[in-house]
């Protein structure tokens, strides 16, 4: 399937389109690309609200850019292996027996399949700015990334447990 059909599944069922991508195997360059597109995704998602900051404030819109490419093209991915693993571990604790690879490919395909809501919030943030409508749309974007992210904690974690038995749905 594509990456966009994917996505599109996720929303439906998050559970069984991680499982269908873990079944691919382990592939560490996968899961770097899967987890460098939403970082990428995320980082255009700036853009609008990036530029209603500098059209307001009158600063550079160049830096402003610069820094936030800095921050989720090369130290984002950073936090998030270890933010994957601290989950793994967790999870390894509450008697998980997955991988440290198939929790990053959760965490990772999360962030990928919930960008659409990101990108959604980066121009509400940059048409209409800050209000109930940016709240809004950014507590949707949490509880949708929060159920990707369980669900593919379940598959990744939990391979073997009934489906629906943690979020309802898979």
């Amino acid at each position: 399937m594509s990456i966009l059909r994917d996505i599109a599944a996720t929303y439906r069922r998050p559970g069984a389109v991680l499982r269908r991508h873990l079944r691919a195997g382990e592939r560490e360059d996968r899961a770097l690309a899967t987890l460098m597109a939403g970082c990428v995704l995320i980082f255009v998602a700036q853009w609008p609200r990036l530029s209603r900051e500098a059209f307001l404030t009158g600063a550079e819109l160049s830096p402003l850019l610069g820094s936030t490419l800095m921050a989720w093209v090369f130290l984002a991915p950073l936090l998030l292996y270890g933010i994957a693993a601290v989950a793994h571990v967790g999870a390894r604790i509450a008697g998980g027996r997955g991988t440290f690879y198939t929790a990053r490919m959760a965490l990772f395909w999360s962030i990928l399949a919930s960008a659409p809501m990101l990108l959604l919030h980066g121009m509400v943030a940059g048409f209409i700015g800050p209000g109930p409508a940016l709240d809004l749309v950014g507590l949707a974007w949490l509880a949708v990334f929060l159920w990707f992210w369980i669900a593919g904690m379940r598959v990744a974690e939990w391979p073997l447990a009934p489906a629906g038995a943690a979020t309802g749905q898979e």
